[in-house]
């Protein structure tokens, strides 16, 4: 799964908001919500970024945009 997770955070490196929107929305394994969570952050709607957050165990965090992403690409390399 860390493959499409990648894939996923590559898209968002590459300003393709809607692409990783639809590769990931189809998963709902925990680290597939946190960066769905983290799509719909910088998208501005944070309720629904709360929402998966939650989905991912976790809490919307308080850091940037670029220390999330960093910190997800962390995560999905332990996978």
């Amino acid at each position: 799964m860390s493959v499409i997770h990648l894939q996923a955070l590559d898209k968002v490196r590459e300003k393709d908001w809607n692409g990783a929107h639809q590769l990931i929305q189809q998963y709902n394994d925990p680290m597939a919500c946190l960066i769905h969570g983290y799509l719909h952050r910088i998208e501005g709607d944070m309720s629904n970024a709360a929402y998966w957050y939650n989905r991912g165990h976790e809490v919307v965090p308080a850091n940037s945009l670029d220390d999330e992403l960093e910190r997800l690409y962390a995560l999905a390399s332990q996978e």
